[in-house]
């Protein structure tokens, strides 16, 4: 099967950077250059490699040294692999599954079946667009309540035929429209959440990029959680979290910082079991390397997962979400 790269509209790192990433863009952009004038004969081979020697330094320090608020930006990078991108790479003979047989089909979840080598695999996971049309169909990632209804609905039928679950996460959160609302947006969720602790199958859950709110949790009951090195898991967004304690948005670094949505900060809050490491630069930057890598976390988890007894499967991850937090009685 032909691997397919995450579609950029022919856009390019150098053309689409953060504001901290600029320093490394400069540098790209010098490299560039020098190997364009190498072309006319001009051996600037020795230049070139300082420069790039440079490059991976800068590289080092700043994603070394990131914020949370900056993990956030590159969670949301427009040139971040989205859940279709990771299906083209690494699922084979993939076959998407439409609708929730009472609304319609919604294009923020992909639903469907596939094989990553030998393993037979259901794939659900939220779809963001490349560019506005896009966007507009998928909704930015933000699904109503027919998505997660189409997505139980699949998870049922992967239960019937026993094929674990992949569950790819990146959302700023359920869609908040009136529609969404009138429609059962909060029920669909809190029925998932139901519906998936009983599920008799191995589920993983991967949040690849924006983990928001109740839109990300619709789909994220699973026995192993992963958050990629630069993706978040949050409650809220911090733009919300700023709006609502301080309603100001300029201090979401602030709230970023408070909310503890980083990967790291997750592990060690015992929130999820591991983090998914990206290439230097993020999962933008090496789309393969990172494939692969998450590729191999799903397989190694699924063996991992099969150890423990059918029937065990739901008890174990129903305490799992129990265990989560502290909290006293009196």
């Amino acid at each position: 099967m032909k691997k397919a790269k995450p579609k950029s509209e022919a856009r390019t790192l150098l053309d689409v950077c953060l504001p901290f990433e600029r320093p490394i863009v400069e540098l790209e952009k010098t490299i560039a250059g020098l190997k364009e004038h190498s072309k006319d004969g001009i051996d600037l081979s020795g230049e070139i490699k300082s420069v790039e020697k440079k490059l991976e330094k800068v590289q080092k320090e700043i994603f070394a040294n990131l914020t949370p608020w900056q993990r956030v930006q590159v969670a949301r990078h427009p040139l971040r692999p989205y859940t279709l991108d990771y299906i083209h790479h690494f699922v084979e003979d993939f076959v998407e599954i439409h609708g929730d047989r009472l609304f319609k089909d919604d294009k923020a979840i992909i639903c469907g079946f596939g094989m990553i080598g030998k393993e037979k695999i259901c794939v659900i996971g939220h779809q963001k667009g490349r560019n506005t049309k896009e966007n507009l169909l998928r909704m930015f990632g933000s699904a109503h309540p027919e998505g997660y209804r189409k997505a139980i609905r699949v998870m049922k039928l992967a239960e019937k035929f026993n094929i674990p679950i992949i569950c790819f996460i990146d959302t700023p959160g359920a869609f908040p429209g009136i529609g969404a609302e009138e429609r059962g947006q909060a029920e669909a969720i809190a029925y998932n959440l139901r519906e998936m602790a009983g599920l008799e199958i191995p589920i993983v859950v991967v949040v690849i990029g924006e983990g928001g709110s109740g839109g990300a949790l619709g789909i994220g009951v699973g026995d192993k959680i992963f958050v990629m090195e630069n993706a978040y898991y949050s409650v809220i967004s911090p733009e919300g979290c700023a709006a609502i304690l301080w309603k100001d948005n300029a201090r979401s670094p602030e709230a970023a910082e408070a909310l503890k949505l980083t990967a790291e900060d997750l592990l060690k809050l015992g929130v999820i079991d591991g983090v998914i490491k990206e290439p230097l630069g993020g999962a933008h930057r090496d789309f393969e390397t990172t494939a692969n890598t998450l590729k191999e976390t799903i397989l190694e988890s699924l063996v991992e997962i099969r150890k423990n007894p059918k029937k065990d499967i739901p008890k174990k991850r129903y305490e799992k979400f129990r265990n989560m937090g502290i909290f006293d009685e009196k």
